[in-house]
């Protein structure tokens, strides 16, 4: 099958959004760090003169909203979400539907899986406990028994969600499942947690089920002990993952099988992620098993620069910081896990601009729908065609591929050479020499009706048409008579500052053309060509901005 069918039946293929909204209204896990969001500058705020930008600090869980749990969480010599492959997180899954099986503090067990469904060895399993309705975004659930006559929405989330059976882990290691993900607070029964002691009403009233239900207290069931063992020691080791909390259009598809990505942000030095669940099911006239096929030989090429507290932020913004608040060993329960809150502003590694990050009316992050995130796209190389502070043009970009009306468009410059994780590392080369677009640029864009655009540099902008030309006026007066060498002008004589500046920002976000910057990975070996591109972000209802998966597939 040709690389542009693959695309087309991508394309035309069903999407399913599993994330739930993330919001400073998402419940973190009980005891841990809520979203925290707040504007450390704003469009005119830029306090050196010129716009600046709204950007944005958040402090976060990573536990809270939708999120991937690594083997990092339970045993900290396993790999760190950076390390686990995307072919670990991808494949042909089965979403089973036990909502009407289960209830408050209940178990469920391997036979309600493969009752309803076949589930294969090496198989993604995604359960639908139905208590995604819970979830902050849901509307309320009336239960005349409970207090107001309306469930309380966190306690079902996160207290009396139904969990595994003694026998279900054993059972899923030996199945060899990739990984499993629920639509509630924990893919573990949440008496096994912490929140057995926090909430004793809550374990007291579970370990009456139990009893009432299988003749035996919790502790008989499962064992302290062996229940660690298992958990901490076994399935770490084993590889099995976790992703929690998923929602979203989850009731749409199931007891069926799909293809599922799992999309974390690739975090070095933590142990769980924010992440988008997708699902994909064949196009209209095409067999499930042969969509399956084709998806597995197609190639993912991850565009994503590892996300560390190396990473270098764009100048001025607040880098990122990482703070263990829970080690695996520091639960004097003995069910501990290691838990850290972050502090970053977005504009370090890999990140899509959102509209609203200069333009506040537009849509933010989590109001984008998910299809604007994915499609066709070309991947223009056009890094024998520039050098420090140079300009490049549309007609560079034709040169090299097939630029398609609502294409995304992935420019390849070269400079994700001088990031910061390469050998060949230079960052001031990467942050203030790279080169920009043309003044035309933006309107060839518009004409185009790109889609959005990526870039392999620190921003879509010349860097001298930012703040960064205050300073650094050495370099501004190396780009000005480099330009002037090339096309005869001073440099407010070809960019104009009142239509310029910022160019590919406050030109394009009003118009719904945003952009994706530090794009590195994978696109070093990448050539010019039509690919399908997905950019995987968290759906954050409040951010302007946010980081990513960025995927090619060819």
């Amino acid at each position: 099958m040709g690389n542009d069918k693959k695309i087309s039946l991508m394309n035309n293929a069903n999407w399913f959004d599993l994330n739930q909204a993330m919001s400073i209204d998402t419940p973190p896990w009980p005891g841990e760090l809520p979203l925290q969001v707040q504007f450390f500058k704003r469009l005119t705020g830029s306090y050196i003169g010129g716009q600046g930008a709204n950007g944005q600090l958040i402090e976060w869980s990573n536990n809270t909203g939708t999120h991937l749990v690594g083997p990092r969480a339970f045993n900290s010599g396993q790999k760190a979400i950076a390390d686990i492959p995307l072919t670990d997180l991808c494949g042909e899954a089965v979403v089973v539907d036990i909502s009407e099986e289960v209830s408050d503090y209940s178990l469920y067990t391997p036979e309600m899986i493969t009752s309803r469904v076949e589930v294969k060895q090496g198989d993604i399993l995604i359960i639908n406990t139905g208590y995604h309705k819970y979830g902050w975004d849901q509307p309320d659930v009336y239960n005349k028994e409970a207090q107001g006559g309306i469930e309380n929405k966190e306690f079902g989330y996160y207290l009396r969600h139904p969990g595994p059976s003694p026998e279900f882990f054993d059972w899923a290691i030996k199945m060899e499942l990739k990984l499993i993900g629920v639509d509630c607070g924990c893919a573990e029964h949440p008496m096994n947690t912490n929140l057995r002691y926090m909430h004793e009403r809550e374990f007291a009233k579970a370990d009456a089920k139990m009893k009432d239900t299988y003749g035996k207290a919790w502790d008989e069931l499962f064992p302290q002990d062996w229940y660690y063992e298992l958990t901490h020691i076994t399935m770490p080791k084993s590889g099995l993952l976790l992703a929690e909390s998923l929602g979203g259009q989850i009731n749409e598809i199931g007891n069926q099988r799909v293809w599922i990505m799992v999309q974390p942000l690739p975090f070095m030095e933590v142990e769980s992620a924010w992440c988008r669940v997708v699902a994909l099911s064949a196009p209209e006239g095409m067999e499930s098993s042969s969509f399956f096929e084709m998806m597995a030989s197609t190639e993912m090429l991850d565009m994503t620069l590892p996300f560390s507290v190396q990473t270098p932020q764009w100048a001025n913004y607040i880098p990122l910081s990482i703070d263990y608040t829970k080690r695996v060993g520091g639960q004097y329960f003995g069910m501990g896990r290691n838990n850290a809150n972050c502090r970053a502003s977005f504009h370090l590694a890999t990140h899509m601009d959102g509209e609203k990050h200069f333009s506040i009316s537009g849509r933010s992050i989590g109001e984008t729908p998910l299809d604007y995130w994915v499609g066709p796209g070309a991947l223009a190389d056009i890094s024998d065609k520039v050098s420090d502070s140079s300009v490049y043009t549309p007609e560079m970009i034709e040169e090299v591929v097939d630029v398609q009306e609502n294409d995304i468009l992935i420019i390849k410059t070269g400079y994700y050479k001088y990031g910061w994780n390469s050998s060949d590392s230079n960052e001031f080369r990467y942050m203030i020499k790279h080169p920009g677009p043309s003044p035309d640029f933006a309107d060839w864009c518009v004409d185009k009706k790109i889609k959005w655009l990526g870039i392999d540099c620190v921003a879509m902008e010349h860097p001298m048409n930012t703040i960064q030309r205050v300073f650094h006026p050495k370099t501004f007066e190396e780009a000005e008579n480099k330009l002037h060498d090339q096309y005869g002008k001073d440099w407010d004589e070809m960019y104009p500052l009142d239509q310029y500046y910022q160019d590919m920002h406050l030109n394009l976000f009003p118009k719904g053309i945003v952009h994706a910057e530090n794009l590195g990975g994978d696109l070093a070996h990448m050539e010019s060509g039509r690919y399908f591109i997905g950019c995987f972000v968290q759906k954050g209802m409040e951010l302007a901005s946010c980081w990513g998966r960025f995927v090619a597939y060819r």
